[in-house]
């Protein structure tokens, strides 16, 4: 942990990920670019590391010295306990052990993860079916998952094959026991669509215990800001460019008090045949989104929603997708290709949080 110079931005991660495996390394570009402030600052401390398969950095402002000492290792293991129980890259982790149960028996839980089997199905019924952790054998067949390597599309042939394993509908939740049931022995789950937000939203819960009211907690590009940032004012948030995501679009995010998440068509793809396949897979359909919707920011109260939101909205697409959340008081911004320009549409609530003028 170290003093933050007010002066320098921060940058999310850009760095190359081999999972568990795989043998293909991707890159992960940077989502946004935090604006710490403009005079140097000795009142901050910032922490980083690794996880999840990205990178993490917290900011604390004007932290107590006596809980300053011990945040490190508290928001490592706070991290580092969401990726154990959430990972599909880790065999012994509680989602992995219950996606390979093969049968439809009752299959006891932990607390915490029957919730969230909660919480996931009520965004799937929210989003029409455009979030939902059922996807994980699509995900996987496509190549996108903890499988093998795939550069070729699917034959409609085993996509249909494959849906009969996928939808919402195909999972029972009983957190009085705390257990789930499968439908479908074959059904599985993958939470990458929210995990990443929870785990945000869980070293917020416990910066909040220590008495901490102003940070910004960052996990792969997805952030959550409590109060203000060290020169005072709300933490400032540009967000990246599609077609070079280490640059940042002249567009800021105005953040105190909430959690603001992209999803993007373009950190994670394969080509075949001229073809670019993306791993934002639609669950209603069994294949890669083909629309040119390229990215979309959600701000909401908690980053898990914020994840899980922008990847619905990314997966309905740019007219969908935006009726959708301007019916639903969504704050959500809508990054559209149009040849070479983005064509940029916000919600009215989130054109509330914007800082300066809209890109080109």
């Amino acid at each position: 942990m170290f003093p933050v110079n007010a002066e320098r931005a921060y940058q999310g991660p850009s760095i190359p990920v081999t999972f568990v495996g795989r043998s293909r390394r991707i890159w992960l570009p940077a989502l946004l670019t935090v604006l710490l402030g403009c005079e140097p600052s000795t009142n901050a401390w910032e922490t980083t590391g690794q996880a999840m398969g990205t990178t993490y950095s917290v900011v604390v402002v004007a932290p107590d010295s006596s809980a300053a000492a011990s945040l490190p290792d508290d928001i490592r293991e706070t991290i580092m306990a969401i990726e154990n129980r959430y990972s599909t890259y880790m065999p012994d982790s509680e989602v992995s052990r219950f996606n390979a149960e093969p049968h439809t028996d009752w299959s006891p839980v932990s607390g915490e993860l029957c919730a969230a089997f909660e919480k996931a199905i009520a965004l799937s019924r929210l989003t029409e079916g455009s979030f939902d952790i059922t996807v994980a054998p699509l995900v996987d067949a496509w190549g996108f998952g903890p499988g093998e390597d795939v550069f070729a599309p699917l034959p409609q042939t085993s996509v249909d094959a494959l849906m009969g394993r996928v939808g919402f509908d195909k999972l029972d939740v009983d957190c009085d026991r705390p257990a789930i049931r499968k439908r479908n022995p074959s059904t599985e789950v993958d939470f990458s669509a929210w995990a990443k937000g929870h785990a945000i939203d869980r070293v917020a819960e416990r910066l909040n215990a220590h008495g901490i009211e102003n940070y910004l907690v960052e996990i792969g590009g997805e952030i959550r800001a409590g109060g203000l940032n060290p020169s005072g004012k709300p933490w400032s948030i540009a967000i990246a460019d599609p077609r070079s995501p280490g640059t940042p679009l002249p567009m800021r995010v105005s953040l105190t008090q909430a959690a603001m998440a992209t999803s993007g068509d373009y950190a994670n793809y394969f080509t075949a045949d001229g073809n670019r396949y993306s791993h934002i897979i639609d669950p209603r359909t069994g294949s890669p989104t083909g629309h040119a919707l390229t990215a979309v920011t959600v701000v909401a109260d908690l980053a898990a929603s914020a994840d899980a939101l922008a990847t619905a909205l990314l997966v309905l697409g740019p007219e969908k997708g935006y009726e959708f959340a301007a019916r639903k008081g969504i704050a959500a911004s809508f990054l559209v290709r149009d040849g070479e320009e983005l064509q940029h549409r916000s919600t009215e609530p989130f054109a509330s949080y914007l800082e300066s003028s809209q890109p080109n």
